[in-house]
């Protein structure tokens, strides 16, 4: 079985109850990255079953696999609409380590797209490591940097759909939200690019930054074509205080 299927059993079981999904974790290694998340507090399947009874719902739009990587796209309704990036890394046949961002679900957008419309099927295998280079070249270069001269270098100025929420599509609409300032700094301000993901033509960055003065996670799937990027979807999540978390493993 896929690993990704085998993330997708899992993360449904949250909606389930089922507890045999679970047996694709390593409890006794699992290293959870979500701040917000107690580490070996309770087991994963008493949690889910204990979760399954609030009567949630969870579907994965896409998923995707890069070596011991599944990274997947969610959309979860609990008590609010939420979508999510999941990452699970794999060790010996078992998810060993989580991370995940996450944010309340908006929209459609200016130019009628939801968060997680479009493709969903990963195609060009062949070029997975040639986009990946693309996507880092990209968030070094343009959101880490600021050389927003050089977004068409990087991104169809014929082609390009957006999801974020708050944005339409098209290349000027991108370098008008990422030029954006509030008293004179960023609006949205990336520092650090920490990880790439890649099967195919779609490409996961995990960033960390600061939206609207406020210290973030960005996670950015993009999908390329032609040796662009022609289409985007994110969530950006607070990080919260490091008083605040309930485990000692960091975000990223």
């Amino acid at each position: 079985m896929a690993k990704k299927d085998q993330i997708r059993d899992l993360l449904k079981s949250i909606e389930t109850g089922d507890p045999g999904p679970v047996a694709v974790v390593n409890e006794a290694k699992y290293i959870q990255h979500n701040p917000q998340t107690h580490e070996g507090s309770e087991g994963l399947a008493v949690l889910f079953a204990r979760l399954a009874k609030t009567e949630p719902r969870v579907n994965m739009v896409r998923g995707f696999e890069d070596g011991d990587f599944v990274f997947a796209h969610m959309e979860y309704d609990f008590s609010s609409r939420k979508i999510c990036f999941e990452v699970f890394r794999f060790e010996d046949g078992l998810a060993v380590e989580h991370w995940d961002n996450i944010q309340e679900r908006l929209g459609p957008n200016p130019a009628g797209h939801s968060m997680v419309d479009g493709p969903t099927e990963a195609t060009d295998l062949d070029l997975t490591e040639q986009n990946r280079a693309l996507v880092r070249s990209f968030v070094e270069t343009v959101l880490v940097d600021g050389q927003f001269d050089r977004l068409t270098d990087f991104v169809s100025e014929e082609t390009y759909t957006e999801h974020n929420p708050h944005m339409g599509d098209g290349v000027a609409n991108l370098r008008s939200a990422l030029e954006a300032q509030d008293n004179g700094r960023r609006r949205v301000d990336y520092h650090r690019l920490h990880r790439v993901l890649a099967e195919g033509d779609f490409v996961l960055s995990v960033s960390e930054g600061e939206h609207a003065g406020v210290h973030s996670s960005f996670y950015d799937l993009f999908r390329i074509a032609g040796g662009k990027v022609v289409e985007h979807w994110d969530t950006t999540e607070k990080i919260a205080p490091r008083s605040e978390w309930k485990n000692d493993n960091g975000k990223f």
